[in-house]
């Protein structure tokens, strides 16, 4: 990709935003500069709109919101940073998005909004710079029903020593309550600890992706490897081992027989959730409505609470939920230092107004990851609460959505395949692990 302006990109480099504690100044006596802003998200784009008109009489600065078509993001960014009309505001996919535009992307450290970023291990970050701050997030774990852990926190006969889920946070700690859990099924009023693990074609994306991001993420994460390099392009599959610690945990002490699996749905296991024949599911927080809109749902709102997924890492105990995202705002560090600042402002006030962040939560429907929302301001949905309270939390750093490196869906696909024989008892762990490696490396040549 050709450099619109080196020298610029430089000057606006080594000045980049201060800080953007006076919001407004850039609608001072001088001619305010505009802001382009390329819109990822076609399904807000009126609602981006009409935020904008509110900032322009609120401030004087125009805002102008352009929107990509579905899938077709980075090849409309292409054609416009080729123009005069370059985006001041536009969007990286991550570390890889990073990489392909990292000549555009202006340093976010000094930034307000980068400053109340609660979980700052989620930004795209180069050395000690900052390129991406992400705007929306999402995350998943380990959903467990509160009314049934305290109810078997309260047996009398049970054998272990923990009074709480709070005192949960390692594999070891987890596994030693699950084992106990199923003893004691029958008083619990359950039919296993956890719902079914679902691996019917197509249904398997809760193993092989979200589940398959822990070990990636370990690796990479004790490797030191650059996400924005070639480096990505081959695994090892070194953390398998801990994959196969949780899988076995799901497989072994649930609500089947771990040779059904290959004809559970992800429908089948949030019912099983729903209806308490269980106590856990591994799913995002999208789940909520799925459990709530099952018929007979049992569990409410107050008991939906969230565990990390924990597989034996060492150091795991300040790991949290798995929280990431796809969008990531970026500023266009070959635009003038006045443009850069302006949309650093509007990008602030968009998360730190009472008008925008309105916006943000009930028309974009966004968890934006802020200190500047307050409890109110906030989505109420209960497991989109979890994921705010996990990632606001001292000491816990949040796991990153490093299946956005995965080579192919074609690499997902054959994993998932190899997981359901595993599980039914037809394959060998060595082998799944083996293949994962060789299937990483074949499908990453295939991709360049």
């Amino acid at each position: 990709m050709k450099k619109l302006n080196k020298i610029a990109s430089v000057i606006a480099g080594g000045m980049m935003l201060a800080g953007t504690a006076g919001l407004f100044t850039s609608c001072g006596a001088k001619k305010a500069a505009t802001v382009r802003f390329l819109n990822f998200k076609p399904e807000v784009t009126e609602q981006y709109k009409t935020l904008a008109a509110e900032y322009e009489k609120a401030t004087g600065v125009k805002v102008i919101v352009e929107t990509a078509a579905n899938n077709s993001y980075e090849q409309t960014l292409m054609s416009k940073m080729a123009t005069k009309e370059a985006p001041t505001l536009f969007q990286i996919n991550g570390p890889k998005g990073y990489a392909r535009w990292k000549d555009y992307c202006a340093d976010l450290k000094n930034t307000d909004l980068y400053k109340h970023l609660s979980d700052k291990s989620i930004a795209v970050s180069v050395g000690d710079g900052v390129y991406g701050i992400p705007y929306a997030i999402e995350g998943y774990g380990i959903i467990y029903n509160k009314a049934l852990t305290d109810k078997y926190f309260a047996l009398a006969e049970k054998a272990t020593s923990y009074s709480s889920m709070d005192e949960i946070n390692n594999f070891a700690k987890l596994k030693e309550i699950v084992v106990d859990m199923q003893k004691n099924a029958e008083k619990l009023g359950i039919k296993g600890v956890f719902a079914s693990t679902s691996l019917k074609a197509g249904e398997d994306w809760r193993w092989q992706t979200h589940l398959a991001n822990l070990p990636v993420y370990y690796e990479f994460k004790t490797n030191k490897t650059d996400l924005a390099s070639d480096a990505t392009n081959k695994i090892d599959f070194s953390f398998g081992d801990n994959f196969r610690n949780i899988l076995d945990l799901y497989l072994d002490y649930s609500v089947v027989d771990r040779k059904t699996v290959g004809t559970k749905t992800v429908v089948d296991s949030m019912s099983e959730f729903a209806l308490e024949n269980c106590v856990m599911v591994q799913n995002g927080n999208w789940a909520w409505g799925q459990i709530a809109g099952v018929q007979g749902n049992k569990v409410l709102p107050e008991n939906v609470k969230y565990l990390p997924i924990y597989t034996g890492a060492d150091g795991e105990e300040s790991q949290g939920l798995c929280v990431g995202t796809e969008n990531f705002f970026s500023i266009n560090s070959t635009a003038s230092e006045a443009e850069q600042k302006a949309a650093a402002d509007f990008v602030y006030w968009m998360f730190s107004s009472d008008m925008g962040k309105n916006y943000v939560t009930n028309e974009f429907h966004f968890i934006a990851p802020f200190d500047t929302f307050s409890e109110t301001e906030r989505p109420t949905d209960p497991l989109a609460k979890e994921v705010i309270a996990w990632t606001s939390k001292p000491g816990i750093n949040s796991v990153p959505w490093n299946f956005t490196l995965f080579p192919s869906q074609k690499f997902k696909d054959d994993f998932g395949a190899s997981l359901l024989r595993y599980a039914q008892g037809s394959k060998e762990w060595s082998a799944v692990a083996s293949e994962v490696a060789s299937s990483w490396a074949k499908e990453s040549a295939a991709a360049q």
